[in-house]
């Protein structure tokens, strides 16, 4: 899957926005939609919303969203930025390098490919400005996807009909992006969330995880192009597309979950927050409020990440590891003692980790490390994905290499 921002110009064509959201999302994409303030005149961002399953955005002055710079995260999110329709009034804005409203800011600071998909009467395609600007478009990258003739809403008959969301998709995935995915036809597991261990029918031991960051790694595994299992514990978070989902609850339903469907795994990503103990005895009914103390006995849980990573035949290892303190030491202890590949380790506590949309990290692995300062977890998610990726195809090309000298050898 890879994120496609459809943006929405002040075109009567944007009566078929809608229907090319769900064309999008039915080819596996997923679809962010920002609208001009003139395309809320054809569409509503209710309509987009609910056929896209995301917020829908218009205004940069959204002063919520802009507090975290919004507007940026949007810009990196998207693989690909999709202008439908495009008005000829906003192709001489992006001609100009205009950031006046959302959606200019947006072209402006996306690092991603832009298409846009022109709309307007007849006369207007052919004016000479639109021609220019048109030539000034495509001279500095940004792909046009020509439009049709056909009827126009002002009655007239021509060349500026938008073609039909069918069309546009098909062009999108055939002649114009070429998208990278360099996991194609490799294994992903991962989990995320925290387990709950029961006390008694109401109460439970539990990890402060929210699961933003486990979800946002496997949509990002997906986009890469892994067939992903992602085995979750409970999260208000919503069902992720185009991968199998396993809910699960305690830390033996995770251990149970994950050897079940560890095989034949590429890359296994442990980003679940497991309970280290659980109760020794769940009671039946509620315990009462009879005395002053209670004491709870607890025992160890089954170490899920070392049960994978000392497999015979193990995949590709990441860990987690969340500190309070003495991050780097802990870190590589947790690294070296259960012989994993990669671990992914971040500080934890007040407006640090959990419960947060933003995140920082620093990753290790047996020779060297990075460090990712805090930005929001799903723009961390998809550079934590290309790094695991090329350590990953390091790693198989060591194994291979080494395979091959042995069997030379004997």
């Amino acid at each position: 899957m890879k994120n496609i921002l459809l943006g929405v110009t002040g075109s009567i064509a944007a009566y078929k926005s809608p229907e090319l959201v769900r064309q999008l999302r039915a080819h596996g994409f997923s679809v962010k939609v920002v609208l001009t303030e003139s395309a809320k005149e054809f569409v509503t961002e209710t309509t987009l919303q609910a056929v896209s399953l995301n917020p829908v955005r218009s205004n940069l002055w959204d002063k919520e969203a802009e507090a975290v710079m919004s507007h940026i995260e949007l810009a990196r999110w998207a693989d690909c930025v999709l202008i439908a329709p495009t008005t000829a009034n906003f192709m001489a804005k992006i001609v100009q390098g205009l950031a006046d409203d959302l959606l200019t800011t947006l072209c402006l600071a996306t690092k991603a490919k832009i298409i846009i998909s022109p709309a307007m009467n007849h006369v207007m395609w052919k004016n000479t400005a639109v021609k220019e600007n048109k030539r000034t478009l495509i001279n500095r990258g940004i792909s046009i996807i020509e439009p049709m003739i056909g009827d126009q809403a002002c009655g007239e008959t021509g060349i500026g009909r938008m073609p039909e969301p069918e069309f546009i998709v098909e062009t999108l995935i055939n002649k114009i992006i070429n998208f990278d995915m360099p996991l194609t036809g490799k294994k992903v597991l991962i989990t995320a969330g925290p387990t709950r261990e029961p006390i008694d029918p109401i109460r439970y031991i539990t990890n402060r995880s929210s699961g933003k960051m486990g979800y946002a790694l496997a949509s990002e595994f997906r986009a890469a192009g892994a067939e992903v299992h992602l085995v979750s514990g409970p999260t208000n978070l919503p069902k992720p597309e185009n991968m199998t989902l396993t809910l699960i609850e305690t830390a033996d339903d995770l251990l149970q979950a994950v050897h079940e469907n560890i095989d034949d795994v590429d890359i296994f990503v442990a980003a679940a927050a497991v309970a280290d103990y659980r109760p020794t005895i769940f009671h039946k009914n509620k315990i009462k409020k009879m005395k002053n103390d209670l004491t709870i006995e607890l025992v160890k849980s089954e170490d899920v990440l070392a049960s994978v990573s000392k497999l015979e035949i193990a995949p590709f290892t990441v860990g987690f590891a969340a500190e309070t303190l003495r991050l780097k030491e802990y870190a590589l202890k947790k690294l070296n003692e259960k012989s994993l590949n990669m671990i992914i380790a971040n500080k934890v506590g007040p407006n640090h980790g959990f419960d947060q949309d933003d995140n920082a990290v620093h990753v290790f692995w047996k020779s060297a490390g990075k460090v990712f300062k805090k930005m929001p977890k799903t723009v961390l998610a998809k550079e934590l994905v290309i790094l695991i990726t090329e350590r990953f195809k390091i790693d198989v090309g060591e194994a291979s290499a080494n395979s091959s000298n042995i069997t030379s050898i004997r």
